[in-house]
This record gives structure tokens, C-alpha cells and sequence, in this order.
């Protein structure tokens, strides 16, 4: 069904329904209206990496996971297996009259807000400091979530529109001040290309204040770039309870009917909150009118009819049993595998099967919540790290392991027993040919604060440092594996930048695993016994630890992420080892069909010659950056500007074309207007980076090409 038609039919069928009905539509707890045969509907549900909130459900490594494959056409595989599991529970539940919150069809993911510092709690949740990654991905997510069928298979939703990335305290009364070019440069492209590029069917507002305006009642967000700019087509939904914040702690407005109608007038359609319980009363007030009312109505409509909500469709058929199905699952850890980053590698990895001891220690070597992040569903299986461990070493290796601290400080109050756990990490060590330690964060010391789902209310980082317990262990293990001439490997298990700067000195490896998903530990299991070689690339980077990171409440992109940046970074954006040795031996520039028939000549894609000088088979990431030298409006650094995911046998060749950014030859003024770049524009083309830092722990130098 295209869009015009279920505009017409929501037309007609709002056009029957009175004032009050209107309303009480344009709730996320919209109620029936029997008269009309128009069934109960909920509009909350998530699915940032698998169906959440809603029971069992496949478990994908947590957003950050996912972009550091740096693997469109997987995520957009994702997407498809979210919307299937999405669709054989809708028909499930609402088969037996269930219609209640998180199983609906209109899932609130992806976030598409730029990870900008590293202490954000919630930067787990995206795909990492870049807009053209992050936009590039949400794109093929949105793409796997909504389908390409005659019905929408699922709703997608853009959040949290536009500039929105921590302080989570302050977040109900904070105002992100951007600059028009920091605007136009970071904050707005990836919702731009989701809009105008994926035909994202949502877009949900934020908490905070954009440059003075409440972000879900932003006539300049809402209004003049969303629907003007973009033309935007879907609905607009706020965050939960952000129109309450409007009076209450914004102060904007003096009172909830006002909230009401400052946002239904900017646009905003549906309220994920309770404050839309009092449009009938703004309405009698005169705040707002019955044809705002309507067109609200006629948008949510719209998409229900795209979903195919009032018709038989194709996705009626989808059964419960496609719920974590094997090929589900297959692909979930296939995920975790290519998201996991090797840092560091001594030669120590992959490890031998012929050893006859290998020690596993840490707070996340055996706890689930390390493997998921938050905003997930119940998996029917959960596999630490441990546990791969133990399922792929033969039966001649012994294992040992020791939690050897809490992952916390304040949860050990007896000095005794963290004493206790710490000696007998040293005790593992000392008994160990190789130590694992398996350290990190989990949703409950970063996430989202105040989160009705997480019941830690849990919130941002107050800084890039492992827990004092965690650090007291590091020392431990690393100290006795020096005195017993054992080796030690340090997995990060996290949805963010940590100080890695001990580890980089002191451990023989390196890898940083994410929250790899409920089957996350067999993945990485499998990356450690060379099952597989590892190939994710840092989506983020992570600063040195004398880096001082600007004001956590400073919005300017000046100093941050490897765009900005003035300073090596301790591991860069872009940065990952692999098992094996690839090169770039040669890059081409290729005509765009379609712009050299418009007689414009742009160059928009890159054919790349590539060669494996190592043993053994691996994936690998071919990354582009751009950099228009001569540009004042340039970013400090290299930009990405396109990135192709490669697989290469040992000792074996090939090429890949890769799609280049459309605006490769553009830059940002101050004013916030894509511009032409004047002068020389170079391409760098590798398997990271163009900085020192990469080119320094990678020892490959981009090939460079003008354009």
C-alpha cells in the first residue's frame, strides 16, 4: 500500500470520528473505538538491538556492538529478523486480545544521536561519534525493520531529534546550544538521510531544550527543517513524559494544557506521556483547533494503514515459531563476532587448544547483564564468557576461574572478601599459561537515568575509569603473570570509552567485546581459540586519559571525537586488528551513472584492490576518508566518507567498490549552508584511519588520491 492511498483511507476514517475520539487517538495508549472497529492500539515498543521489553526475543549485541562491524548489509539483515520476531509476536498476542505496551508494531529505534562524549551513559545505544556511520547504518536498519513489501512490516523511529547526548541529570531541564555549522555538520545529517534517504516512518523528539526551544514542541525542528526542509511524511512522537517537562521543569509554559498545545501546534503527534490527557481541555480553552486535532490523527492513521493494521497481509502468516529460530540466533552471534575490536596483540592470540591451563578472572566473566546493555528482551539462552570458554576448550585443558573483585566498589563492604577474591586471581594466574580478565561496565553503571527499566536508575559515567576493585585487579593479574613468565589478554566489556592505558603497558592483548548479546561469550570464546578472526573497528574513540575533554555540558563539536580532536588518541576511531594482514594496494575512482548522465562528473564510488598477507582468512573493513585541504570550513581531521566490509583468504586478493558520501566534496560553513569545497581534496583509503596513531599501531599507510 503506498502512502497515498492509506492517507486517504485515514482521511475517511478520522473524518467519522468526533473531537474527543481524535484525542484520544493521538495518546501511545490510544483506545478502542468500538463503533468504528477500530481496536485498541499501543504505540510503545522497542527494539534497539532485538524486540525488548516484550518477553523472549533474539538478543543482538547492544547498538555500539553493531555499528563497530561497520557492516551495512548485516545491519539491514538485523532490521528484517527485528521486524520478523516483531511481527510473529504481534500476531501472537493480539490473536488473543493482548494489545498492551511493547506489542505493537511501531518499535522506538534506532537512536541516531551522535556519541559526542564519552561520558554519556546512553552512547551505548547509538552507533557511535560519526554522522556518516551512523547515518549509513540507521539507514540499512531502518530499511530491515520497515521492509519492502506491500505493507510496512514495522514502523522505524529516528530519535531523539536533534541534539540530545547527556548530561542525563539535567536532561528534563537542560538547553544543547549548537551552532548552525555544528548543527548542519553533526547534529542533523544522519536524521536527514534516515528521513529523506530510508523514509523512516517516525521521529521522536528529545528531553532537552534545542537553542531554547523544547525539543518536542520545536517549531524550528519540527516544522521548518523536519516537515519543511525534509518533508518529512510520518509522525512525530515526543519522548516519555518530555511535554510534561514543558511546565514542569522547562518552564516554558505555565501549566499542562499549555504544554499540550505548544506541542500538538509544533507538530508533534503522539504523546509517549499523560499530558495529551488534557487536549480536551486546551481544546474547549481555544489552544488548539479541531484541524490540528485532525491532521495529528490522520498522520498516526496513516501509519497504521501502512502497517497494514485494518487488512490481511503477507506478515499475518508469520508464526511464533520464528521467535529466536536458529537462523536468528546464527546471526546474532555471527553479529558479536564482527563487532568485537582486537586492540592489542603480543602474539598471544588466537590462543593454542594445546595449553594445559588457561585462567579466567573478572566481575564480567560469568554475569549476564555484562553480555546485553540495556533496552533488551529476555533471550532463551545466555552464554558468558566463561561458559564459551568451557564449551570450545578440549577436554585436556583446565580452566580456571576467580570473579576476583566485584564489579563495583560499593557493593563489597567486607574488605575481607574482596581481599580474598583478589588473592585467588593471583592464585588462578600463577597456575594459568594464559590469564583472561574480564572487566568492564554493565547497565546498571551506564544506561539512562531514571529508566523505568532499569531499576538502578543508572546514568553517565563521572569519568573513563575502571572501578578502583577493577583496577586493583588488573595490577594483580598482570604483576603475577610478569613474576611467573605468563601471558595475560584483557577483555573490555562495555558500551563505551575506558582507560585502557594499564592494559595497552601491561597485557599481552587486547579486545574489546561491547555487550555482545546473549551469545555474546561463545562469540568471543570463538575469536580467542581463532575460530574466527576478529575484524569490528572502534566506532568511537577512545581519548587519552591526559586528553582534557571539554565541558561535559558544552554542545560545540570543538576538541571532540576523531573529527575534531588535537591531540593521538589512545585507540582511534576507525582502529582494529585482525588475525590476518590486509592491505590496500590500489583505489580507482569511478563514475556515478546517474550524476555523469547529468553531466555533473561527480566522482561517488571507489573501486578498492586489496591483498591478504596473512595465514589465515579474515574479514576486514576498507575505510575512506575525506579531507579538503584547502577549505576553511574543512573538519580539523579526515572525515569518513565511505567503508565496505571485506571478506580475503589467507594469502589471497581482491576488490570491492565502495559508495562514497554524495556530499564528498562539500563542507559546512558557519552559517550552516552545504557549500562547495574549493582546492585540493584528498581520499585516504585503508583499513583504518589516516591519523599517526593508527598508521603507528597498525603500521599501514592509507593510499592517498586526489580529487
Amino acid at each position: 500500500m503506498n502512502r497515498q492511498e492509506a492517507y486517504e483511507r485515514a482521511v475517511e476514517l478520522v473524518s467519522k470520528m468526533t473531537p474527543a475520539e481524535k484525542m484520544s487517538q493521538l495518546r501511545y495508549d490510544s483506545p478502542e473505538i468500538a463503533r468504528l472497529g477500530i481496536p485498541a492500539y499501543n504505540w510503545w515498543n522497542e527494539a534497539l538491538h532485538g524486540v525488548a521489553r516484550a518477553g523472549t526475543a533474539t538478543s543482538f549485541p547492544q547498538a555500539v556492538g553493531m555499528a563497530a562491524t561497520f557492516d551495512e548489509d548485516l545491519i539491514r539483515q538485523i532490521g528484517d529478523v527485528i521486524a520478523t520476531e516483531g511481527r510473529a509476536k504481534y500476531n501472537a498476542y493480539s490473536g488473543r486480545g493482548d494489545r498492551d505496551i511493547y506489542k505493537g508494531l511501531t518499535f522506538w529505534s534506532p537512536n541516531i544521536n551522535i556519541f559526542r562524549d564519552p561520558r554519556w551513559g546512553r552512547g551505548q545505544e547509538t552507533y557511535g561519534e560519526d554522522p556518516y556511520l551512523t547515518g549509513t547504518l540507521g539507514c540499512a536498519f531502518v530499511r530491515g525493520l520497515q521492509g519492502d513489501g506491500e505493507y510496512m512490516k514495522a514502523a522505524a523511529c529516528a530519535k531523539h531529534f536533534a541534539v540530545h547526548s547527556g548530561p542525563e541529570a539535567v536532561r528534563h531541564s537542560f538547553d544543547a546550544r549548537a551552532s548552525k555549522k555544528d548543527m548542519a555538520e553533526t547534529y542533523l545529517p544522519a536524521f536527514r538521510r534516515l528521513v529523506q534517504d530510508a523514509g523512516v516512518e517516525s521521529v521522536m523528539g528529545c528531553y532537552n531544550r534545542v537553542n531554547g526551544e523544547p525539543a518536542c514542541g520545536s517549531r524550528t525542528l519540527l516544522q521548518e527543517i523536519l516537515r519543511g526542509s525534509w518533508k518529512f511524511q510520518g509522525h512525530v512522537v515526543s519522548d516519555c513524559w518530555a511535554i510534561q517537562d514543558f511546565h514542569a521543569h522547562h518552564h516554558v509554559t505555565e501549566d499542562a494544557e499549555h504544554s499540550a498545545a505548544l506541542a500538538i501546534n509544533a507538530g508533534c503527534d503522539l504523546n509517549c506521556g499523560s499530558t495529551y490527557q488534557v487536549l480536551p481541555d486546551a481544546y474547549k480553552k481555544g489552544l488548539i483547533t479541531e484541524e490540528t486535532i485532525t491532521e495529528s490523527a490522520v498522520r498516526l492513521f496513516t501509519t497504521r494503514f501502512l502497517l497494514g493494521l485494518f487488512d490481511e497481509t503477507e506478515y499475518d502468516r508469520i508464526p511464533y515459531t520464528a521467535v529466536c529460530c536458529p537462523e536468528h540466533l546464527a546471526l546474532a552471534q555471527r553479529t558479536a563476532e564482527e563487532g568485537i575490536v582486537l586492540l592489542k596483540n603480543d602474539g598471544v592470540l588466537p590462543l593454542s587448544r594445546e595449553m594445559g591451563a588457561l585462567g579466567v578472572v573478572g566481575p564480567n566473566a560469568d554475569d549476564r547483564k555484562a553480555l546485553i546493555g540495556n533496552y533488551h528482551g529476555t533471550a532463551p539462552e545466555y552464554i558468558t564468557l566463561l561458559e564459551g570458554i568451557r564449551r570450545l576448550a578440549p577436554e585436556t585443558m583446565r580452566i580456571h576461574y576467580s570473579e576476583g573483585c566485584a564489579l563495583r566498589d560499593n557493593r563489597v563492604e567486607n574488605l575481607a572478601y574482596e581481599n580474598d577474591r583478589l588473592s585467588e586471581a593471583m592464585i588462578v594466574t600463577q597456575n594459568s599459561d594464559v590469564t583472561i580478565a574480564v572487566v568492564g561496565l554493565n547497565e546498571n553503571l551506564e544506561g539512562e537515568e531514571g529508566d523505568a527499566g532499569n531499576s538502578y536508575a543508572s546514568g553517565d559515567k563521572l569519568d573513563l575509569s575502571l572501578p578502583q576493585s577493577q583496577q586493583a585487579l588488573l595490577h594483580a593479574v598482570a604483576e603475577t603473570a610478569k613474576e611467573e613468565g605468563k601471558k595475560t589478554v584483557l577483555c573490555l566489556m562495555a558500551g563505551s570509552d575506558l582507560d585502557l592505558s594499564y592494559a595497552m603497558e601491561n597485557f599481552d592483548a587486547v579486545l574489546m567485546l561491547w555487550y555482545p548479546g546473549a551469545q555474546g561469550g561463545l562469540s568471543a570464546a570463538r575469536i580467542l581459540f581463532g575460530d574466527v578472526s576478529p575484524s569490528g573497528k572502534l566506532c568511537v574513540t577512545f581519548y587519552d586519559p591526559d586528553y582534557p575533554l571539554p565541558e561535559f555540558t558544552d554542545y560545540s563539536m570543538k576538541g571532540r571525537t576523531y573529527r575534531y580532536m588535537d591531540a593521538p588518541a589512545q585507540y582511534p576511531f576507525g582502529y582494529g586488528l585482525t588475525y590476518g594482514d590486509v592491505i590496500v594496494t590500489d583505489a580507482r575512482l569511478l563514475k556515478d551513472e546517474e550524476a555523469a548522465g547529468q553531466g555533473e562528473g561527480a566522482c561517488r564510488k571507489l573501486s578498492v584492490s586489496f591483498r591478504n598477507r596473512g595465514a589465515v582468512l579474515t574479514k576486514e573493513v576498507i575505510e575512506v576518508y575525506v579531507d579538503p585541504v584547502d577549505s576553511p570550513y574543512r573538519t580539523p581531521n579526515p572525515r569518513l566518507a565511505g567503508f565496505c566490509k571485506i571478506e580475503v583468504p589467507a594469502g589471497g586478493e581482491g576488490s570491492c567498490v565502495v559508495r562514497l558520501d554524495p556530499d564528498l566534496d562539500k563542507v559546512v560553513d558557519e552559517e550552516g549552508r552545504l557549500i562547495p569545497a574549493d582546492g585540493k581534496i584528498l581520499l585516504y583509503t585503508g583499513v583504518s584511519g589516516p591519523d599517526r596513531r593508527s598508521v603507528e599501531l597498525t603500521g599501514k599507510e592509507p593510499l592517498v588520491l586526489e580529487l
